[in-house]
């Protein structure tokens, strides 16, 4: 039986369909049930090297990021994208633009997440300030304060809605490093690239 790294070939062995046993293949049996799709993608093949770890992200996917919320489902799938863009992660950029796209996002918004060129007139005022909040979550989270809230809920964002953006922010500050340290190449559910217009690299 071949390895899952030869399968896949990224940097640590996911857990790939055909060797899954158990509570993995449970799992996977599950997702693709509930979200319809064919196969498992390859960041919950990663979560599958700890089984417990793994049911907790099918929960959480299924609670809280492929869901709306207090925030809306385009409105996480915007702060995966552009969070994704910021921690340099093709494969979580790749999948989140095709989501954010399917939820009616236009070229225009994915440019300007792409090349994060947040003052386009693609991005409303609303949606600049939540962006721009969570570039400082990514990169500087220690220096976020009581007036960065107040002026999220100046924009029109509610303590609630600004609760949850924290956790997707957080989320994917986790889910970047887990699929780049593992390796995983972008699944091109889209050419994200081209439907946007720019040439610059991911």
């Amino acid at each position: 039986m071949k390895q899952a790294s030869e399968i896949s070939g990224t940097n640590l062995h996911p857990v790939e369909e055909d060797v899954a046993t158990g509570t993995v293949a449970r799992v996977y049996a599950e997702y693709r049930e509930r979200f319809g799709r064919q196969h498992v993608p390859g960041i919950l093949k990663c979560f599958a090297t700890h089984p417990p770890l793994l049911k907790q992200m099918m929960a959480l996917a299924s609670t809280l990021l492929f869901t709306d919320g207090h925030l809306s489902r385009s409105t996480k799938e915007m702060l995966a994208t552009y969070v994704s863009r910021l921690n340099a992660c093709p494969y979580c950029m790749d999948s989140h633009a095709f989501y954010l796209h399917e939820q009616g996002a236009t070229a225009g918004l994915l440019r300007a997440l792409f090349d994060r060129k947040l003052d386009s007139a693609e991005v409303g005022e609303k949606q600049r300030r939540l962006l721009e909040f969570a570039e400082k979550v990514t990169s500087e989270s220690h220096r976020i304060s009581g007036a960065d809230v107040q002026q999220l809920q100046t924009a029109g964002w509610t303590e609630p809605q600004i609760a949850e953006a924290v956790h997707v922010i957080g989320l994917f500050a986790y889910f970047n490093r887990v699929a780049n340290a593992f390796g995983l190449p972008s699944q091109h559910l889209f050419d994200a690239q081209e439907i946007a217009g720019t040439k610059e690299e991911r």
